[in-house]
């Protein structure tokens, strides 16, 4: 008896073992084809703010990682600062959506306009949770500009009472960290 529950044991050990042995699927997914996701791929690395003669300085302003298996962007803005925030970028079949957030408690999202130019993502407001857009102080747009591939600007638009707030979300000029 024992060596039968031992044998039948010992088989089913081995089939588990022959069974997750052959088990050859890919688990991971490619990532959707999109052409602005693509554009943000190409500004992975920490960027840094420059000066007013456009030389780069040490504030780190941004770490721009793939993630997810390459499926998701996560970009950390103003690193280990009080207003660190985070925006994840996914694509949604050819689309590229945003979700940023805020230091605010707000979570907006975005979509890159289809006819962004060929060095700018312009991200338009498509919802969000945790706001009100009529009252709420929130990221409203923003434009990604690739200068070249070391050098990019950011010109957000802020918003509040249902309007574009007037000291919010201004621009950044940065360098990729050498």
């Amino acid at each position: 008896m024992v060596r039968r529950l031992m044998a039948c044991g010992l088989l089913l050990i081995g089939f588990s073992v022959m069974v997750s042995g052959d088990d050859k699927h890919d688990h991971a997914t490619a990532a959707p084809k999109s052409a602005n996701f693509d554009k943000m791929k190409s500004l992975v690395g920490t960027w840094v703010t420059v000066d007013k003669d456009g030389k780069p300085t040490d504030v780190v302003a941004s770490v721009i990682k793939l993630t997810a298996g390459g499926s998701a962007i996560q970009e950390t803005l103003f690193p280990g600062q009080e207003h660190e925030m985070v925006s994840i970028y996914t694509a949604e079949g050819s689309d590229l959506v945003m979700t940023h957030y805020c230091m605010l408690g707000n979570q907006p999202r975005m979509k890159a306009s289809s006819k962004s130019p060929a060095n700018k993502i312009n991200f338009e407001f498509a919802g969000g949770s945790n706001l009100d857009v009529k009252k709420d102080k929130h990221m409203h747009a923003a434009t990604l500009t690739i200068v070249d591939a070391d050098h990019i600007e950011i010109d957000g638009v802020g918003w509040e009472n249902g309007e574009p707030a007037k000291e919010m979300c201004g621009g950044m000029k940065l360098a990729r960290k050498k």
